[in-house]
């Protein structure tokens, strides 16, 4: 059914939401002070070990998105606060039979405060279609590393995703001045576009890696010197004192192994204990 140029349908849909505030307590430490959960959004929080910034774990309890299903994530971390924020699973993007996936992600970073974003892989199924949109607004004086993979069919299994759409923006504020504007987009046939030398020249999962802090421009030869000669094609860059990796593969375990090293020399913490699982 249509009306109004939007297409209905009758099929059930996921919709979610997680926002998270963190301040810092009178001990000093970073303290949880806002939950918001809803629909298929949940979050959970490991116990730390003595001293660590809190760690959380988002989970989509449908299991995976598809066509028509919305997902919303808010986090705002205080000043002088520290926070990670992982994922249970690598996030499965279905065959949509109309419509696509809106994801819609916000986070805030106040001063002298730090935030690790490490989802685990966005996995696309063929004929799937997601149009992700990520908000981000960073004190100058704070630091910010976001992870974020793609990958396009699961290369173990013999998949491909030989049509479908991916739009995956990102949108970076520094002391509200735009330094990152950012958008990887595919539509149509995928494959095929997948495969031109321009693009991911046969690869199937691709990976960006941002580092956002004073002085962050100053560890590029460092951050260069831990992208070893591998299975991955990689390079680091430097532009509006941010420092971003690219890299892509045949697959997505090999761009984990690659940006493994650079994530804890940079946030100075381990990686999430969910993603050694």
């Amino acid at each position: 059914m249509e009306a109004r140029g939007l297409t209905l349908s009758w099929l059930p849909r996921t919709e979610g939401s997680v926002r998270l505030a963190f301040v810092r307590g009178a001990d000093g430490r970073t303290a949880l002070a806002g939950l918001h959960q809803s629909g298929a959004g949940r979050v959970r929080f490991p116990r730390p070990a003595s001293g660590d910034a809190p760690e959380a774990v988002l989970l989509n309890t449908a299991g995976g998105l598809t066509g028509g299903d919305r997902m919303s994530i808010e986090v705002t971390v205080g000043a002088r606060c520290s926070a990670a924020v992982t994922s249970a699973a690598a996030e499965k993007v279905y065959r949509a039979l109309d419509g696509e996936v809106g994801v819609r992600v916000r986070l805030d970073v106040g001063e002298y405060a730090h935030l690790a974003w490490l989802p685990q892989p966005t996995i696309l199924f063929d004929s799937a279609r997601l149009d992700r949109r990520n908000e981000v607004a960073i004190a100058g004086s704070a630091s910010f590393l976001a992870v974020e993979t793609l990958i396009f069919g699961r290369a173990a299994m013999g998949e491909d995703v030989h049509r479908g759409a991916c739009r995956d923006s990102w949108h970076v504020r520094r002391d509200g001045r735009l330094a990152l504007a950012d958008t990887f987009l595919v539509d149509g046939e995928v494959a095929s576009i997948l495969d031109r030398g321009g693009t991911l020249d046969g690869a199937r999962a691709a990976a960006m890696l941002l580092w956002a802090a004073p002085g962050s421009a100053s560890r590029l030869d460092e951050v260069r010197s831990l992208l070893p000669d591998t299975a991955c094609a990689a390079g680091a860059s430097a532009l509006n004192g941010l420092l971003m990796v690219r890299a892509v593969a045949r697959d997505g375990g090999a761009l984990l192994t690659l940006l493994g090293p650079v994530i804890p020399r940079l946030t100075g913490r381990p990686l999430p204990r969910v993603w050694q699982c």
